[in-house]
């Protein structure tokens, strides 16, 4: 008897535990972020220079921007996403030039550091990526 009062406790300890998980606030990317570099295929590439990329985030949706000094801003690409642990799982939606991931869910480890959004992960063409994204409001 002694050993099933054990059981159930740990059980019901880690029922709770879980529970208490499943309500943990999930990651807030609302506002506008721009693209502050990334890693390629191991090859680190800086901050676009004569242009910025932008995100716009609200819940479960993103629209991609480029814009450049004398020209008007145009959207490269839109999506949803969605987090599940530690992992944000990104469905590009729209592309404005051919794409080989439209509708192919892509799954990136993220961190949130202060104002710095970190995706890593593996393309479906086989490249690995890390990009760094700011938030600027």
């Amino acid at each position: 008897m002694k050993n099933n009062k054990i059981s159930i406790k740990n059980t019901a300890t880690l029922l709770g535990a879980l529970v208490l998980c499943s309500f943990q606030n999930q990651p807030n990317l609302k506002g506008t972020w721009v693209f502050a570099g990334g890693i390629y295929n191991g090859k680190r590439e800086g901050a676009t220079v004569d242009y910025k990329l932008q995100r716009r985030y609200t819940p479960g949706h993103y629209e991609a921007y480029a814009s450049e000094k004398g020209y008007k801003t145009q959207k490269y690409e839109a999506g949803n996403y969605v987090f599940k642990g530690d992992t944000c799982i990104d469905t590009e939606t729209f592309s404005a030039q051919p794409s080989k991931i439209t509708n192919i869910p892509i799954h990136y480890i993220y961190t949130l550091k202060n104002d710095t959004l970190t995706l890593k992960g593996t393309l479906p063409t086989g490249m690995r990526v890390e990009e760094y994204w700011k938030k600027i409001k």
